[in-house]
Order: C-alpha cells, then structure tokens, then sequence
C-alpha cells in the first residue's frame, strides 16, 4: 500500500520483531528490518517526534531521543513509526543514518549501503557514549577498544 503523498511519517519499508540480536544473556528485545531490499541513499523512513516537557531526564531513560546539538543535552523527544526500535552498533558500521531537522521536529532515516530484506536496520545512536542509560550496551558495543 502506497503512504498517502501528505503524510509526515511512513514507514512502510520497515517492520518490527525480535531483534536478531536477542539471546539468553541479554534477554528477549525488538528489532526493525527492512520489509524490502533497500538501495544506498534510499530513504527508509520518515517520522515526526513529540518533545518531552523541559526538565524530563532522558539520562536514564532508553526509549526516547536526544533532539538536539546541545550538550549536555535537555532536549528529548519521543519518535513516530518503527525508529524507536532501529538498534545501534559502532560508529562506521551502520546501515542507516538519521538526519534530524530540530527546528521542524522530523526525521529521515536513510541506507548507508543497499539493504537486503529482512536484514535488520542498525544506526549508531547519537548519544551512545555519554547517555548513562547507554553505559552499558556502549560497553559491548565498543568492547574490542578496551
């Protein structure tokens, strides 16, 4: 089914199930996947997010986005469609990108490198390093570093 020409979010090329990187120890977590093959530099997604109310500590919460430059950050947002559930990897090895547009709060998620469908879609989250809610998955992400 084809997006309606005036919506701000779509995210028809992308579904949800368990991530591919689940196992015993981390226990059981979502995913998204490319619900079709994807070029490099195609657009995946698009979305809209709702800012959180000044004063909202997204230090300690995972599920919400840092929405903006500045840091330390107090700016957090909640995104629309399947990008809350795009999981991250180091920084270099992503098969997506998120451009952020602050100023009119919406996002593009776009490939880096063709996308084989039911591959699942990574990006490298913006804050992985200094968010304390992120200490220790950046832990296991960058643990070849150490």
């Amino acid at each position: 089914m084809a997006s309606h020409p005036e919506t701000k979010i779509d995210c028809s090329k992308v579904y949800v199930k368990k991530s591919s990187f689940s196992n015993e120890e981390t226990g059981d977590f979502d995913g998204a996947f490319a619900a079709v093959a994807i070029k490099e530099g195609e657009l995946i997604e698009k979305g809209v997010v709702r800012r959180f109310n000044e004063g909202f500590d997204g230090m300690s919460c995972p599920y919400i986005f840092t929405w903006s430059t500045e840091r330390p950050n107090k700016t957090w947002a909640m995104a629309s469609g399947c990008a809350p559930f795009y999981n991250t990897c180091k920084e270099g090895t992503a098969n997506t990108r998120m451009d952020r547009d602050f100023e009119n709060d919406t996002f593009e998620i776009y490939a880096t490198r063709d996308i084989a469908e039911g591959e699942e879609l990574l990006h490298t989250y913006i804050s992985l390093k200094w968010r304390t809610c992120f200490k220790e998955l950046s832990d296991i992400v960058h643990a070849d570093e150490k």
